[in-house]
């Protein structure tokens, strides 16, 4: 296979991100995970924004149903509807963009400014251990 695809290996290769003096494998290990974690936190808000856009666009298509019952002559229907649903809260007092914001602003800020210190106070590059994890697969043979 390495023959058609060509080799993953590259013991020449320097190491992506040094890492400063004095810090140990546990501090970079440490970073490593916080990274890891910060990267879940990072992919759960695509996921709430995604979660926001469905709610609009749930919002959107209902209200173009409502108006079908009000053409179909069912006008109670609508009406009924109408007032049941459009508009109403996805959890109490707020709306999806709500839910975003106060992620965005009590979670997601914080969590991403921590892991910034971290690196700060430590003298890290961002993903020093991925850096080191790339240059030990790439020299093993």
């Amino acid at each position: 296979m390495p023959e058609k695809h060509g080799s993953a290996k590259k013991p020449a290769r320097d190491v992506a991100k040094d890492r400063p003096d004095g810090l140990s494998d546990e501090v970079v290990a440490a970073l490593g995970k916080l990274s890891e974690a910060l990267e879940v936190v990072e992919h759960a808000r695509g996921l709430l924004y995604g979660f926001h856009r469905l709610c609009g666009t749930a919002d959107l298509t209902l209200q173009e149903a409502v108006e079908h019952f009000r053409k179909a002559d069912l006008p109670d229907l609508a009406d009924e509807i109408e007032d049941c649903l459009v508009g109403r809260d996805i959890v109490d007092g707020r709306w999806s963009f709500q839910v975003v914001e106060a992620y965005d602003s009590g979670y997601w800020s914080v969590f991403r400014d921590v892991e910034a210190e971290a690196r700060d106070r430590t003298g890290a590059a961002q993903h020093v251990f991925e850096a080191e994890m790339k240059a030990r697969e790439q020299r093993s043979t």
